[in-house]
């Protein structure tokens, strides 16, 4: 009996992160900075109004090659209001060792030149706040490349895992619905 509590206990201890939580309810993307690969903080409040897709990206994943669809994402919607933030993250022990190397490695392998975040946790009790506050709206990243929508008014607008391509047709409806919908 001990041990399955314990089990249980240990279970809830590492789901805390994903539990609802009623503060979080008022929040809004703009709440949120990340650290910029260069080191620049990227506040997500200079974004306000426009619609963000926030993908937490790695080098050396099997769904790399979707940086080439978030690039083109950015280049056709970026114009309307669409913002891509690249968020790498070696959560998955898929990333490259330093910004300098996934910078470097995005330039050149995909021509990235949307807003990418320094390396960042976006799983667990370490996660970015901003990704501990998706999660708890939408589901938490299971894999590299799951993407979150945020709305024009800075709320969660969509997300999806991995598997669902940048350039899919769930995603871009979600986009065009969200850049004809007002400003907060």
């Amino acid at each position: 009996m001990r041990r399955t509590f314990g089990m249980l206990a240990a279970l809830g201890a590492a789901l805390a992160p994903f539990r609802p939580d009623p503060a979080a309810a008022s929040q809004l993307a703009w709440d949120f900075t990340f650290d910029g690969i260069e080191g620049d903080p990227i506040p997500l409040s200079k974004f306000r109004g426009k619609v963000l897709l926030v993908v937490n990206t790695a080098s050396f994943c099997g769904f790399t090659n979707q940086y080439a669809g978030l690039r083109a994402l950015h280049e056709r919607y970026g114009p309307q209001g669409l913002v891509v933030i690249g968020v790498p993250s070696g959560d998955f022990r898929q990333e490259k060792d330093s910004n300098a190397a996934v910078k470097q490695f995005c330039e050149v392998e995909f021509g990235i030149d949307f807003p990418l975040a320094a390396i960042t946790r976006v799983t667990g009790r370490e996660a970015h706040p901003f990704y501990r506050w998706a999660a708890s709206q939408a589901s938490p990243p299971r894999w590299n490349f799951h993407k979150y929508l945020v709305g024009r008014d800075g709320r969660i607008a969509g997300s999806w895992g991995a598997t669902t391509a940048p350039e899919s047709r769930a995603i871009t409806s979600a986009i065009e619905r969200a850049l004809t919908s007002p400003a907060a």
